[in-house]
């Protein structure tokens, strides 16, 4: 599968202009953490990009739910195991399946993070992510009640299984999703909406 495949799959089961954002988001910062890793970085950004796939129409994460669901859909497609494994490891607890690769580990860093980041450009009165500083981004997350939804601890666990400082990956991921802020819709023409 490659990423055109990949994206027509995202569209077809993803209506929501803001999921296909944030998937758009976890691929650009697989993107970016692929090329710190020395990765490849087309398998990396599938990966971010197929992530949540199937949560539009499975939001319940189960057994049988999201991402679980996705599996046999991905699979009829022709998704390298390797993609749906790295997949179903960013929701272990209900798939039983452990992050043991650094795209594993890097997929679950940056799922959260994103839309933390995302919540911060959104904020702004330029609705600019590229306005968007690491410090703005630090003072939010001691904000336990702005985004409150973004699970922090999994930000920082992710950022340990990847041996990085927290304040470097923001940064990493930070600047991956500003180089996309026009795809993203985060470059300011929210401003007039």
């Amino acid at each position: 599968m490659n990423r055109e495949q990949a994206w027509e799959l995202v569209c077809h089961y993803t209506e929501s202009p803001h999921l296909r954002r944030h998937m758009l988001a976890v691929e650009a910062a697989m993107r970016a953490y692929a090329r710190f890793f020395s990765a490849d970085e087309e398998v990396w950004g599938i990966v971010g990009l197929l992530h949540d796939f199937d949560y539009e129409r499975y939001p319940d994460v189960s057994q049988h739910g999201h991402p679980n669901a996705g599996v046999p859909i991905l699979r009829e497609q022709g998704a390298d195991e390797e993609i749906i494994r790295a997949i179903l490891s960013h929701a272990t607890e209900v798939t039983g399946v452990e992050r043991q690769s650094l795209m594993e580990h890097a997929l679950y860093a940056v799922d959260e993070l994103t839309g933390l980041i995302i919540a911060v450009a959104l904020v702004r009165p330029s609705k600019d992510i590229r306005d968007v500083k690491l410090k703005s981004v630090r003072k939010k997350w001691k904000t336990k009640s702005f985004a409150p939804g973004v699970h922090r601890e999994e930000i920082e666990q992710g950022a340990a299984a990847l041996n990085i400082d927290l304040s470097q990956h923001i940064e990493i991921v930070l600047q991956a999703m500003q180089a996309e802020a026009t795809i993203l819709g985060l470059d300011g023409s929210l401003v007039s909406q």
